[in-house]
């Protein structure tokens, strides 16, 4: 079986990051600037969709595309944390139970500089599976064929995905709302879920 895992919700704190970081440049930054009308950056909280500009304010989407993949790409993608504490651990202890007999792989929906960024956070938690799809809104078609198996925490994919593949949900905020066959709510969790697709 190909397992794909994806990074952004699943191993990585993608939109802890973006909180902070927006934060720190943006809100922070923008205190106090003696404008006549200044633009109000502002965080609608909690996150509840991937929608981001629904919950940060931008002045246009080329600020909020600069934003993640040009300025701040290294600081989002790169130094994030993981989502839990012991996620790489416990996903390195499934690799080496589950690799002779399946391949399991990195998948990222990635633009731009957030690829390097994303394998720098990959190295720096020890990542060691052998491979990482990155693939866009262009190209999602080969990260499908490429896989049998999906862990995402991302709804667009929970909510459409070909027939003959499987989907697990990483439970987080943005997607509690969403009904999946499979569910987990921690990197761990997903040794219990294989056993079960693998038996079927």
């Amino acid at each position: 079986m190909r397992i794909g895992i994806e990074v952004n919700g699943v191993l990585r704190n993608t939109i802890g990051k973006i909180e902070q970081t927006y934060q720190k440049f943006y809100i922070d930054k923008t205190e106090g600037v003696d404008d006549e009308e200044p633009f109000e950056y502002k965080i609608n909280l909690p996150v509840t969709s991937l929608e981001l500009k629904n919950h940060f304010e931008f002045q246009s989407d080329e600020e909020l595309f600069s934003f993640l993949y040009e300025e701040f790409a290294m600081e989002i993608f790169g130094h994030s944390q993981s989502t839990e504490y012991s996620s790489f651990n416990d996903l390195q202890e499934i690799y080496v139970k589950y690799r002779d007999e399946n391949e399991l792989m990195i998948v990222s929906d990635e633009i731009g500089k957030s690829k390097p960024a994303t394998l720098f956070f990959l190295s720096k938690f020890g990542c060691q599976l052998e491979k990482v799809k990155f693939y866009s809104n262009l190209t999602i078609n080969s990260m499908w064929n490429e896989i049998d198996v999906l862990l995402t925490s991302n709804p667009a994919l929970l909510l459409e995905y070909p027939t003959n593949k499987i989907v697990i949900k990483y439970e987080t905020e943005y997607n509690k709302d969403i009904e999946s066959e499979h569910t987990i709510t921690t990197i761990k969790e997903l040794d219990d879920k294989l056993k079960e697709l693998l038996q079927c």
